[in-house]
């Protein structure tokens, strides 16, 4: 083997072989690029280099938004298969009762939520003893509870969904898991004219599960098809 060479010649070949191996590898590059600079010296400008250095920042910048891209279709598919999920359970029972267990059993599990409650507004007192047997789930409030629920008492418009954080949960809807949830999504129902509103709430102790800045396409389709099957029953 000559003097002259710097690398075996084995390692030689395999690179002349295979120069696509060097080049596919990003650590290998950098490298041959920082070895090239130091051998030009201080006093030179190497225009390729920095233009290869940009083409590379946008290219990670590229890569980065790509992935976020495909994490978010993911997370899309995800949450629309768990709606759709949900829905399909709600359509099952045949009975009111076994609906509302359904909602705070399977339904909620679907969801992954911790507390899933049913709010209606009626000018009657709670003391029907059906409302006392689902009360796990169903709860009766006077009229206009709904909208200074939502608005934490300050008035305003009222949107078909609200996602918050929550510290001081009430016990009138929580009940004793009230000091437990740290976040809820709040979906007003709709039951068609002459008929008060409802509140379907999924609470949830995970302070990140629902917040303002998340979207609401999907929970909005669920509130949509709830309110139907609602009305369904109260007719």
């Amino acid at each position: 083997m000559s003097s002259n060479h710097k690398i075996e010649d084995s390692l030689r070949e395999a690179i002349i072989s295979q120069p696509d191996v060097i080049l596919d590898d990003n650590d290998v590059m950098q490298a041959l690029i920082a070895a090239n600079e130091r051998a030009m010296g201080g006093n030179i400008v190497d225009l390729r280099g920095i233009a290869m250095d940009r083409l590379e920042t946008r290219l990670d910048r590229l890569e980065d938004t790509h992935r976020s891209v495909i994490a978010a279709a993911y997370e899309n598919l995800a949450g629309t298969n768990q709606v759709h999920r949900a829905i399909l359970r709600m359509l099952d029972p045949v009975e009111f009762e076994t609906f509302l267990r359904d909602l705070g059993g399977d339904v909620a599990q679907i969801m992954r939520v911790d507390v899933v409650k049913l709010v209606l507004e009626s000018a009657q007192s709670d003391n029907d003893a059906a409302v006392k047997r689902l009360g796990d789930v169903l709860s009766v409030a006077e009229p206009g509870f709904i909208d200074d629920y939502l608005t934490s008492g300050r008035g305003g418009n009222v949107r078909q969904v609200t996602l918050r954080g929550t510290q001081d949960s009430p016990a009138s809807v929580y009940g004793d898991k009230a000091e437990w949830i740290r976040s809820e999504a709040c979906l007003k129902l709709d039951f068609g004219d002459g008929r008060l509103p409802g509140l379907l709430i999924l609470g949830s102790e995970d302070p990140h599960m629902f917040g303002p800045q998340q979207g609401t396409d999907l929970l909005g389709f669920f509130t949509g098809v709830f309110e139907r099957i609602m009305r369904r029953w109260l007719s």
